[in-house]
């Protein structure tokens, strides 16, 4: 048995333990096959590793399942080809960045860092087929998962916090926030983070200890307090089942209930070394069945229903194998909208238990 990062999990593993947040609340059970919803599932409530068994399912030993159409045929895209060299361009300038600041103890250079982001959204924010969202996802730099998560909880504060019409400054301020939130895990040697084997009882310990060590990080900077708390809270979650100080919605910095929203997006969402990324429908069905209660009420639902507004008019394919278009959302179940199949038939998914989409194509 051995204890694996989140993020190194593959469908077939199975659970050697019960897994529980950090409220004592059941997650998954021991002996539980994972699949790519319950790994989703682990990643949306926070968890950061998990026991699992030796052995792996026989039935998902060769498990690489395709790709779907619609990730090759937006990497394939020049908008795409061009935003993978920004974005992997700016991801090298920040993480050097970084590294300066928890090795050095170089100053945080707010202006800089800030407007290294804000061209990535410049530049690559035109009227393109794909959303800048789906470009993000398809990043596949494994190496450097810390760096590239941050870059992308950045761009997705900076998205996200022009759908809530927050000032230029609070956009500022909110982008940032994304950009530094996961500071503390440069504390802990990357080998640790990276180590697909399993991870002593103190190796956890100090992953763990990630939003406390970016709270020292950063308190001793010239940088904004929301910036301090959003490093410090982005584990925290409104109904007291977070960590690291089971904060509830009244006393978590509201740039960090934002933060918490796109860090578990991104996360549950990110091409992993066996696949590409989730249906974001998907991901949008787990906000919901899961409970929304963990996040900022106002912030959550602005989120989602952006997200999913996003897909509108979009080619889908149900589990059933129908496929169809997206022509209406339905505000109560945000991840069943309506599809339109050929020119009369119609299927309204929230008005079905049984059916859901499964990829967008």
């Amino acid at each position: 048995m051995k204890r694996v990062l989140t993020q190194n999990l593959t469908p077939g593993m199975i659970t050697g333990e019960d897994v529980y947040t950090y409220s004592d609340q059941l997650v998954i059970g021991k002996g539980i096959v994972l699949t790519d919803a319950t790994i989703t599932k682990l990643s949306y409530y926070s968890i950061l590793s998990v026991m699992v068994e030796d052995n792996v399912a026989p039935a998902f030993s060769d498990n690489n399942p395709e790709e779907s159409s619609y990730n090759e045929k937006l990497r394939a895209t020049p908008e795409f080809k061009k935003f993978k060299a920004d974005f992997e361009e700016e991801t090298e300038h920040f993480k050097e960045s970084m590294n300066d600041i928890v090795m050095k103890n170089a100053p945080v250079n707010s202006d800089a860092l800030f407007d290294g982001v804000y061209g990535l959204v410049s530049n690559n924010s035109g009227n393109g087929t794909y959303p800048i969202f789906e470009m993000l996802h398809n990043m596949r730099t494994y190496d450097d998962v810390t760096y590239v998560h941050s870059m992308n909880v950045a761009l997705i504060n900076n998205i996200f916090a022009r759908w809530l019409h927050l000032s230029s400054d609070e956009i500022r301020t909110a982008t940032l926030c994304g950009l530094l939130h996961d500071i503390g895990k440069l504390a802990v040697s990357s080998e640790i983070i990276k180590k697909p084997s399993k991870l002593t009882d103190n190796e956890y310990a100090m992953i763990k200890e990630h939003p406390s060590s970016g709270y020292r990080i950063l308190r001793s900077k010239n940088v904004n307090e929301h910036i301090i708390n959003a490093a410090l809270m982005h584990h925290e979650r409104c109904d007291g089942s977070g960590y690291p100080l089971g904060l509830s919605l009244s006393k978590i910095d509201p740039y960090a209930r934002m933060t918490a929203i796109s860090d578990v997006y991104d996360a549950t969402t990110s091409a992993r070394s066996y696949r590409g990324p989730l249906c974001p429908f998907a991901v949008v069905g787990i906000f919901e069945n899961e409970g929304l209660q963990k996040y900022d009420p106002g912030f959550i639902m602005t989120f989602l229903e952006n997200i999913v507004s996003t897909y509108l008019l979009n080619t889908v394919r149900l589990n059933d194998g129908t496929t169809g278009q997206v022509v209406f959302i339905n505000r109560n179940k945000l991840s069943k909208p309506t599809i339109q199949c050929g020119n009369d038939k119609f299927i309204d998914l929230s008005k079905e238990k049984d059916l859901e989409i499964e990829a967008i194509i």
